[in-house]
């Protein structure tokens, strides 16, 4: 029998193997791995979660061959797993969205932020667009909007409301899409756009901008221009952020709308 992989037992009758620390030959491995299984499986454990850092690469196929399969992975680690019950198995499937946002920034004078991109769908179009960018593992929605802003243009700006969101499925990498329009309230009106993802920015009067015929040719776009009008006259009120704590000790944001929400705690 091989030695025995070190794991720990999870909350859902299962085990979790990181390798960081064990450095083994792929031999080696598939002997320890097969003696684990058959100690887990007496043990009436269901799942094993094998977490294999990049310097382990040399593990996969033996992991595989022992009837793993991936998970995910991380730009450090690779993680499989497998299933050790009779029964079908419950284990979670790995993250299946990607969250966006655009932000909506409006001036004193009615004008709009919007930037025109060097790549992607619309670079050498000419298209005017709001700044959009993706969210970071581990940032909020409203952190993510106010630095893609910052990044884009230069502009300091401060999160307002959440106005509307849209999913979408088969998207990036076959992902589902998770959009956010955020309204944020410019800080600071100096434009200095960022010079490897940007070809231009500038302040455009609202009515302008949207009326470009990229932004008449698609509903979506059309009804988000007819919800900003709306908050820019006053006729509309988003999801703003609320701080909260939960059953994890970790603080997270609760998103309401404000104006009509129970006035418990003090927005962000």
């Amino acid at each position: 029998m091989g030695k025995l992989l070190r794991g720990r037992n999870d909350e859902y009758g299962g085990v979790i193997v990181h390798m960081d620390d064990e450095a083994m030959d792929p031999a080696t491995f598939i002997s320890s791995l097969a003696s684990s299984l058959a100690v887990w499986k007496l043990q009436g454990k269901k799942g094993v979660w094998l977490r294999l850092p990049i310097q382990r690469a040399n593990l996969v196929e033996a992991a595989v061959q022992q009837g793993f399969w991936y998970h995910h992975a991380e730009p450090h680690y690779l993680m499989l797993v497998y299933w050790l019950h009779k029964s079908a198995h419950t284990l979670p499937e790995n993250a299946t969205h990607r969250l966006g946002i655009g932000a909506f920034l409006i001036n004193q004078n009615r004008e709009v932020l919007v930037v025109q991109e060097k790549g992607g769908q619309y670079g050498g179009t000419g298209v005017w667009k709001l700044p959009t960018g993706a969210v970071d593992e581990g940032e909020d929605i409203y952190a993510a909007a106010v630095r893609e802003v910052k990044e884009e243009t230069g502009i300091d700006s401060e999160f307002i409301e959440i106005l509307a969101f849209r999913q979408i499925h088969k998207s990036f990498f076959q992902k589902s899409d998770l959009f956010f329009l955020c309204m944020l309230r410019p800080l600071s009106f100096d434009i200095q756009k960022q010079e490897q993802e940007i070809e231009a920015a500038k302040w455009m009067p609202f009515e302008e901008y949207a009326a470009q015929p990229y932004a008449q040719k698609y509903e979506f776009l059309m009804y988000l221009h007819d919800i900003c009008i709306a908050k820019i006259d006053g006729n509309y009120t988003g999801f703003s952020p609320i701080p909260t704590t939960s059953y994890s000790v970790q603080k997270s944001y609760l998103y309401l709308n404000s104006t009509e929400a129970p006035k418990r705690y003090s927005k962000l």
